[in-house]
This record gives structure tokens, sequence and C-alpha cells, in this order.
């Protein structure tokens, strides 16, 4: 019988979940301007993600490119100053990577991203967590670790109990018990003001997952380019 891809199986399965909370799907172009895949989310000239090794540019003078995240859907969004926002961002993305069993050149990406008066660190992590048993099961584990991201401040990984080896230790787990599966943090001040939003009485905390990754975690998968080799998905 017919079947979806498992990545949108996936991916339809996240966007029903963070859907039964109250978020809504945004859409927004896959050729970007820098401006909204760049400059918005305080990510500065000099960072090598605006390189042509890790962008994929298809104009230079003004600068227009694959987007590199669903993150410019968030600043579209944020531009048009209605507030409460709660939305998530589903879309394929572009990354001028060497293809490996772990990358490639294009996959797919939830971003979420909740703007309110008051939002917490305790309202992003009670959303994160409910997420995760909704999608591995109520037995998982959350942990988050301290990162660094240009839009968020303070910024996390998340990493949840690894699910092929209930934690004891695995080679998809790198022998840790624990899989990174999004980032996260608190949206960043000046990322309100650029988006002509004033920094006071407003806050909000966003986040970013790799549909892949997820997949190839759910279905046992242990090299992204069977993704992408036509291969036949029998359940």
């Amino acid at each position: 019988p017919n079947r979806l891809h498992p990545v949108f199986e996936v991916l339809y399965t996240i966007c029903e979940i963070f859907e039964k909370m109250g978020f809504l799907i945004a859409e927004g172009p896959e050729i970007e301007t820098d401006w909204y895949n760049f400059t918005a989310l305080n990510i500065p000239e000099d960072h090598p993600a605006r390189e042509m090794q890790d962008t994929f540019y298809v104009s230079l003078n003004p600068p227009v490119l694959l987007r590199t995240h669903t993150s410019p859907v968030q600043i579209r969004v944020l531009e048009r100053k209605i507030l409460p926002v709660r939305i998530i961002a589903p879309g394929r993305v572009y990354r001028n990577e060497t293809v490996s069993a772990r990358a490639h050149v294009q996959f797919h990406q939830v971003e979420g991203l909740y703007v309110d008066e008051s939002v917490s660190v305790a309202d992003l992590k009670g959303t994160l967590d409910a997420f995760a048993r909704e999608l591995f099961g109520s037995q998982v584990t959350t942990r988050y670790r301290i990162s660094y991201f240009p839009f968020t401040e303070p910024s996390f990984e998340m990493d949840v109990s690894c699910t092929l080896c209930k934690g004891r230790g695995c080679t998809v787990c790198k022998r840790s018990g624990w899989v990174e599966i999004l980032g996260c943090g608190m949206v960043d001040p000046q990322v309100f003001v650029n988006c002509g939003l004033g920094p006071a009485g407003v806050s909000g905390f966003a986040f970013g997952l790799g549909v892949e990754r997820i997949t190839m975690l759910l279905m046992r998968i242990d090299d992204i380019r069977d993704l992408f080799r036509g291969k036949p998905w029998i359940s």
C-alpha cells in the first residue's frame, strides 16, 4: 500500500502535536534576503554561516540566498506586530555542507515561536517537555545544556534519553545515553527591536529542530542519505 515518506510522516506528527498545544502553522519563502535570514536574527556580518562555503547564494548584490533555517518566518510574523504570537514554521532548508551519514545539503526543520507578556524559561521547558513525551513516549526524559545562538539569550540545547538503548548507551547516542534533538532559548530583546517591537513588556521563546534527525531516531535509520535515495519504505 502507498504511504508517506518517513520524513513527512514525522513532520506531520510534529506539527499535529504543536497544533494541539495551540500553535498555528506559518510559512515563508525558501529564497530569502540577507535581512530575514541573518541580520534581523542578530547574526553578525563576519559570522561563518554567511560564507559561501556554508550558504547557497542566488545573488551576491543584493544578497539573496536559499534559506538556511526557517527562522526568517518568525521574523516575518513578528514584523506584523500582532501579539500574542504562537506559531511553528515547518519547511525545507539548505546548507552548503559535505554530504555524509549525518549531514545533507537539504533537510527539513520545524521552528517555533511563542511571544507574549511575561513568557519565561519555565514556559519554554514545559512546552518542550510535553512535546518530547508526546512524540517519544511518557518514559522519555529530557535535559537542557547551556549553548549559544545569536538570536536567543539564554540559549539551550535539549537532549532526550536515547530511545534505542533506553539510556544504556549505543552507537546512535555515542554511548552517552542522550541524543540532542533541538536548540532553543529566550528570544534576544534585540530581535524584537529589529522587528519594530519595543523590548519592554514583551518576551518569548523560540526553538528549532531537524526533522530528519528525529526521523532517524524514531525509525532506527543510521544514514541520512537513505532518506534521499528513493528507497522503498515498508512498515
